[in-house]
This record gives structure tokens, sequence and C-alpha cells, in this order.
């Protein structure tokens, strides 16, 4: 219960951190991407006069995609230097390290339920209404949080002995748009090159929001899809456990 309690106490402390003393507050989270997503909307239905995708509407479409990508940026960019911008927690020796990436996870889940409920209430006023389908969003939460939080484990303990890492995680991040149908669909690339595609553990994720949401399919009628995802995830998981483990006692002495 202590850690619990200690997890929400630095989330707080890290949203206050983040928004207190702008204007605006915590709505800044919000401005950025709504401003994207209004601007790809903008650029592809209005300007392109972009068809429908699966008799959908573009915009209904497109944030589906958009909105777990916000989180997995989001969580991938702060969580990689959640230990480092923590340095002063890092050197008490009691103090347990493995929370500071968690902090940023929640606090990137927060942002991003507020957001699923903004998608929720754009397809209500487009007159489509939820249904069983649409509770596989708390599935595809759950599986993108465990993702993220394997790679931040990884990336926040390597960042500390190579500053490099900050800038890998940026690159792969902006192939990673691209090669995931964020705004293209798979049926638009050959066939050929599908199952590299869906090699992609992200693209898993951004399908399984269009699924729950607009496809109306179940995540176990993908078997083979879903056994490669959580594979690849939970060992990612241990690896980024082990590998935060081992380079914890050094941190101290590299901050």
């Amino acid at each position: 219960m202590s850690n619990i309690r200690l997890l929400i106490d630095l989330t707080l402390k890290d949203f206050k951190k983040k928004y207190v003393g702008s204007y605006l507050g915590i709505l800044w989270a919000f401005v950025t991407p709504i401003i994207t997503i209004g601007v790809f909307w903008f650029v592809f239905e209005v300007g392109f006069k972009s068809a429908p995708v699966d008799n959908f509407p573009f915009i209904l479409w497109l944030s589906c995609g958009m909105i777990p990508w916000f989180f997995i940026t989001d969580v991938l960019n702060n969580g990689t230097n959640s230990v480092i911008e923590n340095d002063y927690l890092v050197k008490k020796v009691v103090f347990k390290v493995e929370l500071l990436p968690l902090v940023k996870v929640i606090s990137g889940l927060v942002i991003h339920l507020a957001f699923i409920i903004f998608v929720i209430g754009i397809f209500l006023s487009y007159g489509y209404s939820l249904d069983l389908y649409s509770l596989q969003i708390i599935y595809y939460c759950l599986a993108v949080c465990v993702l993220v939080t394997g790679i931040i484990f990884i990336s926040s303990a390597l960042i500390i002995f190579l500053k490099d890492i900050g800038q890998i995680i940026s690159v792969i991040l902006q192939f990673g748009f691209w090669l995931t149908p964020i705004f293209w669909s798979l049926e638009q690339i050959p066939e050929k090159y599908n199952f590299y595609l869906k090699l992609n553990p992200f693209y898993y994720i951004i399908n399984g929001y269009r699924e729950a949401l607009i496809y109306k399919t179940w995540f176990w009628e993908h078997p083979y899809l879903t056994i490669y995802f959580w594979t690849i995830t939970i060992i990612m998981l241990i690896i980024g456990g082990t590998i935060f483990k081992r380079l914890r006692p050094h941190f101290a002495d590299s901050l």
C-alpha cells in the first residue's frame, strides 16, 4: 500500500511540475494532439478530399490511430528521462527508483483516458453508438501500458550511461509513425509486405483500437497476432526489468 500511495503522490507531483504556472495548465496536454489531428483531418479530408475509410468518416478512423500513438510517444519520450530528471530521488538509498518510469506511464495514461472519452464523444456526435466490442479498449490500454513499461525500463536505465538513447528513441518513433498504420490502411500496402508490417508490436495496438470502435472484431479472432504481441511484450518487460535492476546500483555514481 505504501508503494501505491507513493506512486500516486509522485504522479500528482509530475502533473504539477509539468503544468502548474502556465495559463492553460493541464489543457496544454490536449492542445498539441488536438491540433495535430485537426491538421491531418484538414489536409487529407478537406484538402485531398480523402474518401471515407471502410465507409467510416476519415476523422473517426484517423482519431482511433492517433490517440494511442500520442500515448506511446508521450510515455516513451518522458519515461526515457524519468530517472535523470529525478536524480535527487535516485541518490536516496531507500527510494525505489523503479517507480519513476511507472509514474510516467500512469501520468500519460490519465491523459490518454481523457482522449479516449474525447474520441468516444466524436463517435457519438457522428451517430455511432458504443457496444460490447468497445469494451476492448480497456484490454488494449492494458496491452500498450505493459509494452511501453518494458521499453522505458530499458531506455531510462541505459540513457544514464549512454546519452544518445534519447535521440535513438526519437528516431525510432519517427520511423515507427510511418511504419505503423496510423493514417494509412494495411489494405493499401502490397500483400507481400503485410507480414513484416505486423511484426511491429505497435501495429497490434493501433489496429486493436480500430477493431474495438470501428470494425467490431474481438482480439481473440487474431490468435497468432495476439500470441506474438504478448510474447514480444513479456520479453521486453523481462529484459527491461533485468537491465534496470542490474544497472540500478550504478545510477547514483553516474548522475
